[in-house]
């Protein structure tokens, strides 16, 4: 997974994290966001009371989005219905097909 960006494609923003941690979190700009400017990804992290930390998981988690979003789906293949499958819908059909007739009113035809 590459983890090493080209730092002008890179923009850091630092916040203060929420939550429990106490005064050592909550007076400290411990979080990181950063956002990849070509693709407009945007990645965060505010687990750690370390900026540092959270750079680099920020970083790792940005790596994992790009990588996603880089990945190619392999093309879909129909496959053949089986033969027992096929007369299950045939058989399927009649069967809604009588019911339908038999509920219209016997001038109709």
């Amino acid at each position: 997974m590459k983890t090493d960006f080209d730092p002008s494609e890179l923009e850091f923003e630092f916040f203060r994290g929420s939550g429990p941690g106490g005064q050592h979190r909550n007076t400290t700009d411990s979080g990181v966001r950063v956002r990849h400017l070509p693709t407009g990804l945007v990645a965060q992290a505010t687990e750690s009371r370390s900026q540092l930390r959270n750079r680099e998981s920020a970083l790792t988690r940005l790596a994992e989005l790009l990588e996603r979003r880089n990945r190619v789906q392999k093309k879909r293949h129909a496959t053949n219905i089986p033969r027992g499958e096929r007369e299950r819908r045939i058989e399927a059909k009649k069967h809604r097909s009588a019911r339908k007739r038999d509920r219209s009113l016997p001038g109709d035809e």
